[in-house]
This record gives structure tokens, sequence and C-alpha cells, in this order.
């Protein structure tokens, strides 16, 4: 295989879909991972030039280790690690549930970290090698809300820095994406999204091809190592006491009894 190989870890829906298909049309070989979307896993992998899947789950962080160490002997020129799965639960500052910290810091934490340490170890490319960490803009600009989630990607941007630090070869490249509000997300109806997610500087709603075009941008290279890109419109640079599915909803009850 002449192609570059990324994978991207939940690439088969929503965002991770959308940065799959853009390093597919940018003549990549994409390795499509998931957990339960295994039916549009495979779809999208059909409609791609070449695209493969593997499955494994994140709470299981020992076998996506192995399945990393697998992938590594058979694929010649891994070029990019995309850490795009997560899970996004809600409990609040008050309220911290255990069981929902726990499986955040696993699954959006421990899993990525390992795995992009695993990558680092055994992939083999004769380019640069670029771990691309999908962080949130809630690191710059955090709220009460989804306390455990904000938690769980504060501690996976904390490995940005480190792994660039640590890097086993000057040309590898370790980088934070952090998204803003970009799909209906939680308990969110689409037609809220509307008002909910052009809550930004700008005014305007950021789409997922405009994440998916700054992780085709950074697995160039081109930056730094050890920086991350905050893709969202400039929400990042607010200071918003909530986070904006409740404040969509606080502005439109507030119109509605006006």
């Amino acid at each position: 295989m002449t192609r570059p190989a990324v994978l991207v870890t939940g690439g088969a829906t929503r965002i991770g879909g959308a940065i799959t298909r853009a390093f597919a049309a940018a003549g990549w070989h994409v390795v499509i991972h998931y957990r339960s979307s295994a039916t549009e896993a495979d779809e999208l992998a059909a409609s791609l030039p070449s695209a493969e899947t593997i499955s494994f789950d994140l709470t299981d962080d020992e076998a996506a280790v192995a399945t990393i160490r697998d992938l590594a002997n058979r694929i010649g020129d891994w070029r990019c690690l995309v850490n795009s799965a997560s899970v996004f639960e809600y409990d609040g500052v008050t309220t911290l549930d255990p069981a929902t910290y726990r499986e955040a810091m696993q699954v959006n934490a421990l899993a990525p970290a390992r795995i992009a340490q695993t990558y680092l170890a055994h992939a083999a490319s004769a380019a640069t090698r670029t771990v691309i960490q999908i962080t949130d803009m809630k690191l710059a600009n955090p709220n009460p809300d989804f306390f455990s989630y904000t938690m769980s990607k504060h501690a996976l941007a904390a490995t940005i820095a480190m792994l660039a630090k640590g890097a086993q070869s000057p040309q590898d490249r370790i980088y934070g994406l952090a998204p803003g509000a970009i799909l209906a997300s939680h308990d969110q109806r689409e037609e809220e999204t509307e008002l909910s997610h052009r809550m930004n500087l700008l005014g305007r709603k950021t789409g997922a091809g405009e994440i998916a075009d700054a992780a085709l941008f950074l697995a160039g290279g081109a930056l730094k190592s050890g920086e991350t890109l905050f893709i969202d419109s400039g929400q990042h640079l607010l200071d918003q006491p909530r986070d904006v599915i409740w404040l969509a909803r606080e502005r439109a009850a507030a119109e509605r009894t006006a």
C-alpha cells in the first residue's frame, strides 16, 4: 500500500466520521475504529477509496493497546493517529457521579493516552508521525455542567505537552484539536443547535468539516509539537456560566414569556 495511513478512533460517525472522510478525500488509507457502530463503519469504509474498520472497546485499554500493536505490525506507513472517540454524559459540579467520572476518565483520557504511547512506540513511518488529541473548548471556557467529562478532557489535554516533550523522535508531533459546539448532543434536539451553536464571538455555527480540515492540516506537521488549535468561532474566548444547551433553553424560555 502506497497511501499514508491514519487511524481515527470513533471514526464512523459524527465528528469522527467527518475526519475520516477528509483524510480519505486527501488520499489517505483510513482505519475506522468503532465500538458499537459496526453498520455505520462498514458503510463508510465501503464508500471510500481505501479504508478498513477495526473494533475495540475503550473501556478495555489493554485490548486497545494490543490492537494498536497489531495494527502497527502490518501497516508500513502509519503516519497519523486521531483520538476522537469519547463519552459525553451529564453530571454537575455539585453532584459528581462516580460511575460517570470513571467511564469519562477511562474512555476520554486513559485509553487515548495509552493508545498514543503505543502508537509512538510501535508505528512505522518515514515521514512525520502525528498524534491529534480531540479535546474541547471547555478547556478554556469551563462551566459547571458535564463535570466529569470536562475533567477528563483536561486530563487528555495534559498529555499533549508531556508527549510532545517526551516524543520518540524529533519528527514526531503531538497536537490538540479543541472543537466548540458542533453537533446536537446530550438531550438536545437538532433545531436547538441553531440557537445554542451560535453562542460564540462570530455568531455562527462551526461545522464538522472545519474540524476535519483542521485535523488534516495538523497531520502535515507544520506546527510546533504540543500546540492546540481551537476551532469554535471564538467560543473559548467567552466566559459562559453554563453549557450552551441550557443557555439556549433559558433564552428561548425568556423570549416566550417576554
